[in-house]
């Protein structure tokens, strides 16, 4: 009886003992929303849960296509100055001399877009490999060929030669972005496989940002870093509408991409021929700053003016003329002079396209066809562009030498030291063709010209400096 009761009584202690331990031991709490335990947050709506379920299904059907590129090659090192002195082969030998080169290796991102194997990426993450490594989301790894590369664009296409089906990406259509849309990012940042980072496009149309020749990026917040560089951005639907190339290195949430858009000509130039034609017109244009605007009577200030036509060319066929500010060119209206170099470049070459010119206070619409670029000729350097300021200079009549070479109008003969002409780049020597897009040819034109400018409080003038014109938009005070 004495036993049973011990016995008892020691049950009595061990199970308190262990209630307390067990209570005292709680680590952490487990939610199970299947049955009796229950989540903080009791209900979720319906619309988050959706648009989380949307991105894992967009992430597992689009990451398959996504690729790791690593890559080798050689970089040719700088040599120190002193290297170059006459007599450091004396010391060092014939072998000092030679070229000294530094393996570099390098990671980045792609996308699969057929079966056949074509993947494309950047052009800077493929430059200059010897060995390009191209690994798949099933940890499959391929040797990559250059197909061909476009560093104007950014844009390359390598090629694998895979024994397995491919997952393709699909592209979308960049022209149709909102700013505030959702956008997905994939790839390899710092080496780390398939990253996937979710933001919004932040703006769109993205240029002068001193990255490429043609720029019209893409901005996003979507975490970008070294390593994405090449890898898609995606919208909501999967499809590709960028792709990833480079980031602000002072700004975070600051990333851009190049339109797929613009990625489907050049894609398609490389993998048919290796490189890339561009639609040609036969000018040199500049911006069309406020003064120029105001005094060829724009309402606003856009477009981008002709300061010279090449003879025989795209343009000069068309009727386009000095002096021409082009608005719209093929349906697009033209903001600036960097847009119309792009979408210039863009159209296919032999296109005959609508564009629109505004001359002597009306507008005008020609046709151009568009010519290769590579056929264009060799133009030399033009001076900066000018900034708008006040007269500050003295001119004369062309002397019977210069009119002998077919010079027509009048020449600067003396720049007001320190003034704002002077600062602008006009220079001593400098003929005056045009005052706001009337020829003068001899003084008394230019001094009639000179005083309807006044009236308008803006001076235009169309200056020949060697083979050279540019305008220069100066406020008159």
């Amino acid at each position: 009886m004495k036993s049973a009761r011990f016995i008892i009584v020691c049950l009595i202690i061990s199970s308190a003992l262990f209630g307390c331990k067990k209570k005292e031991g709680v680590t952490f709490y487990e939610s199970n929303r299947k049955e009796s335990a229950e989540a903080p947050v009791k209900e979720v709506p319906k619309d988050i849960i959706g648009t989380q379920q949307a991105f894992i299904n967009l992430v597992k059907s689009v990451t398959p296509s996504v690729v790791n590129i690593s890559t080798v090659g050689k970089k040719k090192l700088v040599r120190p100055f002193f290297e170059s002195n006459p007599f450091f082969e004396d010391f060092f030998g014939e072998r000092g001399m030679r070229p000294q080169y530094r393996r570099e290796s390098s990671l980045g991102s792609g996308f699969i877009i057929n079966k056949d194997g074509y993947i494309v990426t950047n052009d800077h993450v493929v430059r200059d490999a010897e060995t390009i490594q191209v690994k798949l989301s099933n940890e499959s790894v391929y040797t990559g060929k250059v197909v061909g590369s476009d560093p104007k664009t950014d844009i390359a296409v390598i090629k694998i030669n895979a024994k397995e089906p491919l997952p393709a990406a699909v592209f979308g259509d960049s022209n149709k972005l909102q700013v505030g849309q959702w956008a997905v990012a994939i790839g390899n940042p710092f080496g780390l496989d398939r990253t996937v980072t979710v933001g919004v496009v932040s703006a769109t149309g993205r240029s002068n940002m001193g990255i490429e020749t043609y720029e019209d990026f893409i901005q996003t917040d979507a975490s970008i870093n070294p390593g994405n560089s090449g890898g898609p951005l995606l919208n909501i639907y999967g499809e590709v509408i960028g792709i990833n190339t480079a980031i602000v290195a002072a700004g975070q949430g600051i990333g851009f991409a190049i339109p797929v858009n613009m990625a489907k000509e050049v894609v398609t130039q490389l993998i048919s021929k290796g490189n890339v034609s561009r639609g040609w017109m036969g000018i040199s244009i500049q911006t069309v700053t406020d003064d120029m605007a105001r005094s060829f009577g724009l309402s606003k200030t856009y477009g981008a003016l002709v300061n010279d036509v090449v003879p025989s060319g795209p343009a000069a066929k068309a009727g386009i003329m000095q002096g021409d500010v082009i608005t719209s060119f093929d349906g697009t209206t033209i903001k600036d002079v960097r847009q119309l170099q792009r979408v210039v470049a863009e159209t296919p070459v032999g296109k005959k396209v609508p564009v629109e010119v505004y001359r002597s206070g009306k507008p005008i619409k020609v046709f151009v066809t568009t010519a290769p670029a590579e056929n264009a000729p060799a133009q030399t350097q033009r001076p900066a562009e000018p900034d708008s300021g006040a007269l500050g200079f003295s001119v004369q009549d062309l002397s019977p030498a210069q009119r002998s070479h077919g010079l027509s109008g009048v020449v600067v003969t003396e720049i007001e030291p320190g003034g704002i002409a002077e600062e602008n780049g006009i220079q001593s020597g400098d003929v005056i063709v045009s005052v706001n897009q009337k020829k003068v040819r001899n003084l008394a034109e230019y001094q009639r010209a000179m005083k309807d400018a006044t009236n308008r409080g803006a001076a235009t003038l169309l200056i020949r400096r060697g083979n050279a014109s540019i305008y220069f938009a100066l406020k008159l005070r």
